[in-house]
């Protein structure tokens, strides 16, 4: 990645550096700026200030903090979760493009089945199950789930390169199918693999929000979500000073979802050197 790059896609660079600056602010953050658990009464839902960036909560809690401090968990989960879906769908799709036949047929039709259960039903029972009491767990199941749609979508791309010259040439030398899809096939695919994953960070974000502010997930520790949770449990939602307290998170999430997908866009030239020639 060169300045050019960055010059040449704004959109992507403001992307790039909104992302940056909010893993810095729930990484570095958290060393920095104490969590407030003081219950001050007398400064609920308090409008932002010099003292209170983002205001109060209903218990009179500097909300910055809670942003600061909320959003670690978030980030691995997605993170971890978008790994684990990008590996699954790129070694089967690539195995089921490079080798065809009844082995292509069986991934398929695996996939087809696993894309065909809805997801988020499924996390509300494996929830009552399984509970998520870690952060992990959850980061696994949802990586788990979300593999299908893009397993597709890596067979198509591998299917289109297959037809390629240099995978061509190495299939006649005989190099074998792991060295022409590690060497050959997957080096070609970076941009398009970035893409993707950045897709599943943002998807996997919103599933575990939404399993949160349901109660599905155990509301412990610190997390942009169970603040969304409890702003609509301990009634925020309809006080009309609380407002900076119930919109914090969820501009927090927005803004990482907004960066993430304006990042996306600059991974094609990143990747990509004949676009980075012009």
């Amino acid at each position: 990645m060169n300045w050019a790059t960055l010059k040449r896609n704004p959109g992507g660079a403001l992307g790039l550096a909104g992302f940056l600056a909010i893993v810095v602010l729930v990484v570095v953050g958290p060393l920095v700026v104490p969590l407030d658990t003081t219950t001050r009464l007398d400064q609920i839902y308090q409008p932002p200030s010099l003292a209170h960036p983002f205001g109060t909560d209903n218990q009179g809690r500097d909300v910055f903090s809670q942003i600061v401090h909320g959003g670690k968990d978030l980030l691995w989960v997605a993170t971890l979760a978008a790994g684990i879906s990008t590996v699954i769908a790129l070694t089967l799709g690539s195995i089921s493009a490079v080798a065809g036949g009844s082995v292509d047929n069986a991934v398929m039709t695996f996939t087809d089945v696993v894309l065909t259960v809805p997801h988020f039903p499924l996390l509300a029972v494996l929830a009552g199950v399984l509970q998520f009491r870690s952060q992990t767990l959850l980061a696994i199941i949802l990586g788990v789930l979300s593999w299908p749609a893009l397993t597709r979508a890596v067979r198509a791309q591998v299917l289109s390169l297959k037809e390629r010259d240099f995978v061509e040439a190495a299939t006649a030398l005989g190099l074998g199918r792991g060295h022409i899809i590690a060497r050959e096939i997957l080096p070609n695919m970076r941009s398009y693999v970035a893409i993707s994953f950045v897709l599943a960070m943002t998807q996997a974000i919103y599933a575990q929000v939404g399993l949160v502010f349901l109660g599905l997930v155990p509301l412990s520790g610190q997390n942009w979500g169970v603040m969304i949770q409890y702003g609509w449990t301990r009634g925020a939602i309809f006080h009309k000073s609380s407002v900076y307290s119930i919109l914090a998170p969820i501009m927090a999430i927005a803004v990482l979802k907004l960066s993430l997908v304006s990042m996306a866009r600059i991974f094609d030239e990143i990747f990509n050197p004949r676009l980075q020639e012009g």
